[in-house]
């Protein structure tokens, strides 16, 4: 249970982060009415110490920060809150207060393109192409580049290498979307196999 009466003023520190990305991208403070609102709304709700009162992170840019969870540090005076944001998070305009780019690795945001195109087919993608011939044209592909990449890793052209080893991933989070998994299904599998 966090504890606000450690500090002086009541506030404790809320380091926000992104839920996808896992980047920081913001300080705030809170004290206990700007996390109850926090908690009820799903909106991050900090306590600007410059007005003096609660104030909604978003409230005039638009730039909410949705709540995807709330945890509290081992001595019970710092929360960490991961969050989906809508829009920039810092007033002037940049994606962090930090000044950097809150991208994500962009094997997990070609997943989400894929995913995309399988929810909403969009005309000419080769990615809709492939999801239109079926499992077995997919995995046919998935066999082909792994096929081509095993030929060019006895080969010393790092550039046609990268080039396959691209290629056969592009397939395989295709194949995967095609059964229904992601990634981070298979990041458990191999995770169970630890020892």
């Amino acid at each position: 249970m966090i504890n606000f009466n450690r500090s002086a003023d009541g506030l404790i520190p809320a380091i926000i982060q992104d839920n996808e990305t896992l980047n920081v991208l913001m300080l705030g403070y809170m004290n206990a009415e700007a996390l109850e609102q926090t908690k009820k709304t799903n909106v991050v709700t900090f306590f600007s110490r410059s007005k003096n009162r609660l104030w909604v992170k978003g409230e005039t840019s638009g730039n909410f920060l949705n709540v995807s969870s709330i945890s509290e540090d081992c001595d019970e005076d710092t929360l960490l809150i991961k969050v989906k944001p809508v829009g920039p998070v810092c007033h002037k305009g940049t994606d962090t207060c930090f000044n950097e780019k809150n991208e994500s690795n962009f094997i997990f945001e070609l997943e989400k393109i894929i995913r995309e195109r399988k929810d909403n087919p969009k005309e000419g993608s080769y990615t809709n192409l492939l999801f239109d011939k079926g499992i077995n044209k997919i995995a046919q592909k998935v066999g082909e580049e792994a096929v081509e990449l095993v030929i060019e890793a006895k080969d010393d052209n790092k550039e046609l290498f990268l080039n396959e080893a691209a290629d056969l991933m592009y397939h395989y989070l295709v194949l995967l979307r095609a059964k229904g998994c992601n990634l981070n299904d298979v990041s458990k599998e191999l995770k169970k196999r630890k020892s």
